[in-house]
């Protein structure tokens, strides 16, 4: 065994060995990557020469923005506002509450960027809520849980500049745009998931459908959904970069936050702040070990040798999309959405140009199946936050969400075999 083989079994197995043993990612990606370079015999000072040129990115500034702008919005006050505004849009249904959920999920994923910010914030208001109005207690949290998963679709999200930044040469204009119909899909098939099974249950409906009470709280919500606007019209119509269009909009939440909906003070301002400092650096430290191991992965030709190893299984496209998508599921339940994107983007995307997948559908492909990731155990953030709000076993819940594990693999699939979903409104708007 020569030298470069021994080092791709020292990276990738120390790497999956760590984290079985429950290493957190960071380490895990770091340390993989110094037993690599020391098979090889390569200078320590590699690592550091990489982490630094890792996260010396333009592109990767408009990061810590989003996440400010989410965390402000979500800690401001208007959880209840968007709650309430699905509500004058869908209520009326049989199993109101659970659409309510759902849309809901689907606005504030737009102001968030984050499935467990989403979780946390409305999780906390909607699920007692539900149980209170006679839904069971695993349904609501199920529905609460895969609902987030919307904001990950819905720009502005961080995850999709962090796709762009390891991918190269992907619009995060396009990536934005490319997000809001597959999100919407998604809203729809868990929508008609929580239908199937709220008549069946008997679940209640709301109150009947009122067009002023929808365009009152429509005029209340109009604020934080500006927000989204800014970030989005403003990187799709080049007047600003993405980065300057989160800075923006970071400002523009403060601002709506203490001073429009009134529900954040200037203490609570330096709460968030040290919330999205703590968000940030585990972001960041994974940003830069997970370039040490992409310069460890490229040096032994890895993606080569994967996508050589994934293309000699089959040269059926429809098959070689299928293992890309079982591939990202199954990393999904070990890993935590950004690592994957980092480590496994450059692997993947190769074998998806080759088989016709364009890289911005690819990279809602893999948003999409990180989210899925995020409620699979063992290692679902999302599914572990919604079973601490609802105080229940997490095997309770993860039964109770296998029906809309369905409805969120139907997405999947309509999102991998029909371009159009993706792609059409960023060809629209060039």
């Amino acid at each position: 065994m020569d030298v470069n083989t021994t080092a791709i079994f020292v990276l990738i197995g120390s790497f999956f060995l760590m984290i079985f043993l429950r290493f957190p990612i960071a380490y895990a990606v770091g340390l993989a990557s110094i037993f690599c370079l020391l098979v090889q015999g390569l200078p320590l000072a590699t690592i550091c020469q990489y982490m630094v040129k890792g996260i010396s990115s333009f592109g990767l500034m408009a990061v810590p923005f989003f996440i400010t702008m989410g965390v402000l919005m979500g800690s401001g006050g208007i959880s209840e506002k968007l709650i309430a505004l699905a509500n004058a849009c869908v209520g009326w249904m049989r199993g109101g509450m659970a659409m309510v959920n759902i849309v809901a999920s689907y606005f504030f994923g737009g102001i968030s960027g984050s499935a467990s910010a989403d979780t946390a914030s409305l999780g906390t208001i909607l699920i007692p809520m539900m149980v209170d109005q006679g839904y069971d207690a695993d349904f609501s949290t199920a529905v609460t849980i895969t609902s987030s998963c919307e904001g990950l679709l819905v720009p502005p999200s961080h995850n999709m500049v962090i796709y762009a930044t390891t991918a190269g040469g992907v619009s995060v204009g396009s990536l934005f745009l490319a997000g809001y119909i597959p999100g919407a899909l998604l809203a729809i098939s868990l929508m008609v998931g929580s239908y199937i099974i709220s008549v069946k249950r008997n679940y209640p409906k709301g109150e009947k459908f009122s067009i002023k009470n929808l365009f009152k709280q429509l005029s209340v919500s109009i604020w934080a959904l500006a927000a989204v606007l800014i970030v989005v019209v403003g990187v799709v119509g080049g007047v600003f970069t993405a980065t300057e269009s989160a800075a923006i909009a970071v400002v523009y939440s403060l601002i709506v936050s203490v001073f429009v909906y009134k529900g954040l003070t200037w203490r609570g301002v330096w709460d968030a702040l040290d919330e999205c400092v703590n968000t940030l650096s585990i972001v960041l430290i994974l940003i830069a070990t997970s370039a040490v191991f992409g310069f460890c992965l490229t040096r032994l030709h890895v993606p080569d040798i994967a996508a050589q190893a994934i293309t000699g299984i089959t040269d059926n496209p429809i098959i070689l999309a299928l293992l890309l998508n079982l591939i990202l599921l199954v990393l999904g339940c070990i890993m935590d959405m950004a690592p994957i994107i980092l480590i496994a983007t450059p692997i993947l995307l190769p074998i998806a140009t080759s088989i016709g997948i364009d890289p911005v559908q690819f990279g809602i492909m893999v948003v999409l199946n990180c989210g899925i990731g995020l409620l699979t155990p063992p290692v679902g953030a999302v599914l572990f936050i919604g079973s601490a709000i609802a105080k229940l076993p997490m095997e309770k819940v993860v039964k109770a969400t296998l029906p809309f594990y369905v409805c969120m693999l139907i997405t999947l699939l309509l999102v991998t075999f029909i371009p159009g979903i993706s792609l059409i409104l960023p060809t629209l708007f060039g």
